[in-house]
């Protein structure tokens, strides 16, 4: 079949999308960004869309010309500056349910005319949702995953929802980074909400189910959750990732109290808006505070099938020094940026307050007028590239535009007042380890 994978080449669907290929399947991606997703899975077609915004039917029926059958494992966990969730995971779906519905004449009354290239015969769906998804749940994120649940279960296409738990994965991202860096602090441990029972699954095991959904028609209509029989409290899960980087075991395990975890999951919040993705933002934490369980026997009935425990799990995958650097940075990424970045809104913000003193440096070297305009226009753009850095967006511009700022501030200090290189505060040798952190901010890459 020719199978249209929505979120290619996010944490699940890139494992789908290759396991499908391995299978003998014709895969094409929908991701906002075509030519990331060419450069992570060359060996796919794909298709360049935001789903967040096909929220009517005739915006899909162009992407599904040709196609055989859809699997949706797009998503986020809650919406922010990036994502809106009703849009994404709730609207979008609904949809495409419908382009499907009628493009495929399966609603009464529809003849099968295939319009737009839409195959008569495009009737199998694989949703990929989340164990507790429900229109009522008290979540965002399992609220607007079971709305389109239930308009999968009210059409009269060929579905199956797998249900995942905590996927474990090579790649990390959200919950499985957060693990990551949890277990990447030095000498203590500290963990909240430990003993709450997290169910895991191998993200290898949801490719297997989504492609045997796709082939064993025994599975159509129904619902299922891949979770492990016997789900390890959140506490056992980090201290398992910590064996499995190499890392030392914690001289203590502090339970992270209560009132703390509030204001962490707003300052999470607050990064949110601006274009991040934290993993402790508040729908993870009400997530994890209701525990992340399953039941794993209608799978096993179906398919004489079980999801490993979470040690074979690990035992799979490699823990090699790429691990525990991914994990120390991403512990440290949102300290050193905000660091960089009140670094530079600190510098602009007194080259404004003192900029009388600043412009006394400068009286030697150029006029009155120039000096003023100097210091002001410096101090401007300081700012500007503070707060751009805390903007997800536009940070990478940020980051080059201070390397660039740096080496000019030197180079034209240099020329202007080449005796602040003596001067005993040292602001011209302290700009170096600036660019350096510019440049290791840099090097950590994108988020996928």
């Amino acid at each position: 079949m020719n199978v249209l994978v929505l979120g290619a080449y996010g944490l699940i669907g890139r494992e789908i999308a290759s396991e499908l290929v391995r299978s003998g399947h014709q895969v094409t991606g929908l991701a906002r960004d075509a030519s990331r997703g060419r450069a992570l899975l060359p060996g796919i077609a794909w298709i360049g869309a935001d789903i967040a915004k096909l929220t009517e039917p005739d915006l899909w029926r162009p992407h599904l010309a040709g196609i055989d059958a859809v699997v949706n494992a797009a998503g986020a966990l809650q919406s922010g500056g990036r994502d809106d969730l009703k849009r994404l995971q709730r609207d979008a779906v609904v949809a495409l349910v419908r382009a499907m519905e009628l493009g495929t004449g399966d609603e009464p009354g529809q003849p099968a005319t295939g319009r737009s290239g839409i195959a008569p015969s495009l009737r199998k769906f694989v949703q990929i949702s989340a164990p507790g998804a429900d229109p009522a749940a008290p979540t965002e994120f399992m609220a607007t995953k079971g709305a389109a649940d239930e308009a999968l279960r009210a059409s009269h296409l060929d579905w199956t929802i797998l249900k995942p738990g905590l996927v474990i994965a090579p790649t990390a991202y959200g919950g499985t980074a957060l693990i990551r860096m949890l277990a990447a602090f030095p000498l203590v441990q500290p963990v909240a909400l430990a003993q709450t029972r997290i169910a895991t699954v191998d993200v290898a095991e949801v490719g297997r189910a989504v492609a045997r959904a796709l082939a064993d028609q025994s599975l159509s209509r129904r619902s299922y959750d891949l979770v492990e029989t016997d789900p390890p409290t959140l506490l056992e899960i980090v201290l398992a990732f910590r064996r499995w980087l190499g890392f030392p075991a914690p001289a203590l395990v502090v339970a992270t109290p209560a009132w703390l975890v509030a204001p962490v999951s707003a300052l999470a919040d607050l990064a949110g808006r601006l274009g991040w993705r934290p993993p402790l933002r508040s729908t993870a934490m009400r997530v994890l505070a209701g525990g992340v369980v399953g039941d794993p026997a209608p799978w096993q009935t179906a398919t004489g099938e079980n999801c490993a425990p979470l040690a074979a799990t690990l035992a799979r995958l490699p823990a090699t020094r790429q691990e525990r650097v991914f994990a120390r940075l991403e512990l440290a990424f949102p300290l050193l940026l905000v660091m960089l970045a009140l670094f530079w809104i600190a510098s602009g913000t007194i080259g404004l307050w003192q900029r009388e003193a600043a412009m006394a440096v400068l009286a030697d070297a150029m006029p009155a007028r120039s000096a003023a305009a100097a210091v002001v226009g410096g101090a401007l753009l300081d700012l500007g590239l503070g707060f751009g850095m805390l903007i997800a967006r536009w940070h990478r511009w940020a980051l080059v535009g201070s390397i660039a700022l740096s080496l000019a501030y030197l180079a034209l200090g240099t020329l202007l007042t080449p005796a602040l290189w003596a001067d005993p505060l040292g602001p011209f040798a302290k700009v170096v380890p600036v660019i350096g952190l510019a440049l290791a901010l840099l090097a950590r890459g994108d988020e996928r």
